[in-house]
């Protein structure tokens, strides 16, 4: 397959011509990782999905020592039973998700999101989890390192559909209670409930020792307010209706939104939770990048 066909896949319209979330979820992480080759993040270490490179301390005999030949590098040979780090993918599936002003809603990116970091986890043999939420956790998937769990986790995706109400807060103090070993959590949302009660949320997994990085998901209409004429808005989760022209709102909207957004990253700084605002529209290489900045720093 052609580079540049490979990299189309990594267009969220593009893959939502497709219908198999596990071939879509494929075909965005070799997309993926043919960028790597020719990016300034090359270096990450993607394709020793059974190696972790060497560290101080570690035993000589499980040196790989034909991997050292090709790459002048020291790697460890992992086997089945160890996994690098447990990974904890949290997909808001509330109302609100399903809102798309075109092309694809929140929630069909957010699960392309997911699928293709549930892909790439497995592949380097990291431990997977899943919990899809709305205003409570309405199917929680313990996190398992066998590739097979793969489809097990596309499954419950693409069966999911969109919930009730948002209750994001509420949502993270119970994972972060379930949760006992340390792990990575990520959390994929619009963030559309009160951003104290968010931030809360969040700290309690800083404060279990876990390390958060957090995909805001939003449509660009959401953001910008470009909206005109005579306009009837619906709240997705309350079903309050409201009738007025754009134009009226747009600075005061625009104003809180942005007073909104600016807590939420202010908060993630000082908590030293990793954030990345992302609109549907946007190259799902663009998160992908981000998790393996996230993980690099890790291991």
């Amino acid at each position: 397959m052609k580079k540049t066909l490979i990299n189309e896949y990594l267009n969220p319209e593009t893959l939502s011509k497709i219908s198999n979330l596990e071939l879509r979820a494929k075909l965005v992480v070799e997309g993926f990782i043919t960028g790597l080759h020719k990016s300034p993040f090359h270096g990450f270490s993607v394709e020793f999905s059974q190696h972790r490179q060497y560290n101080p301390g570690d035993s000589l005999r499980f040196i790989d020592w034909k991997v050292y030949g090709r790459t002048d590098r020291f790697y460890i040979k992992q086997y089945e039973e160890e996994t690098n780090l447990k990974a904890y993918i949290l997909l808001d599936i509330s109302n609100s998700m399903s809102y798309s002003s075109s092309g694809i809603s929140k929630i069909e990116y957010g699960k392309y999101l997911s699928a293709a970091l549930s892909y790439l986890f497995l592949m380097q043999r990291d431990a997977t989890g899943l919990c899809l939420f709305d205003s409570a956790i309405r199917k929680y998937v313990p996190p398992k390192s066998v590739n097979s769990y793969l489809q097990i986790l596309i499954t419950e995706l693409e069966n999911s559909i969109p919930g009730t109400d948002t209750d994001v807060g509420s949502v993270l103090h119970a994972m972060a209670d379930r949760i006992k070993r340390r792990g990575l959590i990520i959390i994929i949302s619009d963030l559309l409930d009160a951003p104290e009660k968010i931030i809360s949320g969040l700290r309690h997994f800083r404060h279990g020792g876990h390390e958060v990085l957090v995909f805001h998901l939003l449509d660009q209409m959401e953001r910008n307010f470009e909206f005109s004429g005579d306009i009837v808005f619906h709240d997705l989760e309350s079903e309050e209706k409201i009738r007025t022209d754009p134009w009226f709102i747009k600075k005061e909207y625009q104003q809180n939104f942005n007073l909104y957004l600016d807590f939420i990253q202010k908060q993630c700084r000082e908590n030293r939770i990793d954030y990345k605002l992302i609109e549907t529209k946007t190259s799902l290489d663009v998160a992908l990048i981000e998790y393996l900045i996230k993980r690099n720093r890790l291991i």
